[in-house]
């Protein structure tokens, strides 16, 4: 029975070590450590990705507001289409990720490349408003920022909100 229960234990090892070792040098591998703790930005398992993005990000509802106020940018709710229809921040567009590609085209002819677009989603626990930014900014947007604390930290804040 010892005998048994060593092979079994050996198999196993052998299993986690070449499990790990294919996930480590596949390019689709799943990362092993990421940035849990919403209280330093979004959460994500990228954290290389997350390092880079940090000069893109507006990690404050006070900045988001400022920017707001000046009224110099397009703010870009990236969530689905119920959820800005039940609320969104007053005078943003709706381009859903879900639906970026059938509506990319469309935006991309009403709004020049050189407006300063802010992307948004549901919070630090969401990233499609990071990978909205990344699209836009491949398809040459030029001035694309992203708010990290997106609807929930407007209107957490006591910021207006637009409804239908």
């Amino acid at each position: 029975m010892f005998d048994l229960i060593k092979k079994m234990l050996m198999l196993l090892t052998v299993a986690a070590g070449l499990a790990l070792l294919v996930n480590g040098l596949s390019p689709h591998g799943i990362p092993l450590i990421g940035q849990w703790d919403t209280e330093v930005g979004v959460v994500t398992a990228d954290t290389d990705t997350a390092a880079l993005w940090m000069d893109f990000e507006i990690s404050s509802p006070q900045a988001a507001k400022q920017v707001f106020d000046a009224g110099e940018a397009l703010f870009l709710d990236v969530r689905s289409r119920d959820m800005f229809a039940a609320g969104h921040i007053p005078g943003a567009v709706s381009l859903p990720l879900g639906d970026f590609d059938a509506m990319v085209e469309g935006f991309a002819a009403k709004i020049p490349p050189q407006q300063p677009i802010i992307t948004y989603c549901s919070g630090r626990l969401c990233q499609d408003s990071h990978t909205v930014a990344q699209l836009l900014m491949e398809r040459g947007f030029e001035n694309v920022v992203v708010y990290i604390d997106g609807f929930p930290g407007w209107i957490e804040n006591g910021y207006p909100v637009a409804t239908p």
